[in-house]
């Protein structure tokens, strides 16, 4: 194949129906590029690692590799841990063309598949959405500007979707944090209460977010809480994914 070959790195995880869906999203990425060779590989945790997938496309005959981390925002991994790996193989293979795409970030495609989760948590006789709030759940990192990413997320859901309210909250490392935030939000008055995890695969975090949805549920009977599903393969998801891809060419080496 003339093309580049394609990498998409993942952070990788010890929940193997999270790794299940990361190679599921591999594979519709790979059968939409049917012109290029598409592997996946995982920072930790998961096989195969970045660096063995690197080295495999290597021995395969790949001249170049365009390589986007699977990840939704610029934190540590997609800033520091993914271009070292890429680096240090690049530097160690300085006939072999390695680029680095950027993160999913804050796109239009993905607020759109978001807001199609957020929709589907609908149920018959709900609240109308000027009597409903909208709570985002970002995984929470120690970097500002990924979690201030996911505060932009929930404004622009809120204004796009119209709901009466809405507030972020994270899995962990930072506040507010989700079972403390839900029962303070629960005190606001709404009817119904949707709370959507902006996570792309499943995992602990995401069960524990869940957990503590059917908690405040219990605590709080009066009030119609609403789980939307996380993003994991949606279609615009895989477009957003492409999209980086085909950006790549533009991009700076790695």
């Amino acid at each position: 194949m003339s093309e580049p070959a394609v990498l998409l790195c993942g952070h990788g995880s010890r929940d193997n129906a999270a790794v299940a869906e990361f190679e599921r999203l591999a594979a519709v990425v790979a059968a939409r590029l049917p012109a290029r060779r598409v592997s996946h590989g995982f920072l930790e945790f998961a096989r195969p690692t970045i660096g063995s997938t690197l080295e495999a496309l290597r021995e395969s005959g790949a001249s170049a590799i365009d390589a986007v981390p699977g990840m939704l925002f610029a934190a540590g991994h997609a800033k520091n841990d993914i271009p070292s790996v890429l680096n240090g193989f690049a530097a160690a293979n300085p006939g072999l063309r390695v680029r680095y795409g950027r993160d999913l970030a804050v796109d239009p495609l993905l607020l759109r598949a978001a807001a199609e989760r957020i929709e589907a948590a609908q149920e018959p006789g709900d609240a109308a959405l000027a009597d409903s709030l909208l709570v985002v759940v970002g995984r929470g990192t120690s970097d500002p500007d990924a979690n201030s990413n996911i505060a932009k997320v929930t404004r622009m859901l809120w204004e796009g979707l119209g709901f009466g309210w809405a507030e972020t909250c994270y899995s962990g490392v930072t506040t507010p944090l989700v079972g403390p935030a839900l029962e303070r939000i629960a005190g606001f008055g709404f009817k119904r209460i949707v709370v959507f995890p902006y996570f792309l695969f499943t995992g602990v975090l995401v069960r524990r977010i869940y957990d503590a949805v059917d908690a405040a549920a219990r605590a709080h009977p009066d009030i119609a809480f609403r789980k939307a599903a996380y993003l994991n393969d949606h279609p615009l998801v895989v477009d957003a994914f492409l999209a980086r891809i085909a950006e790549i060419p533009k991009a700076t080496t790695a």
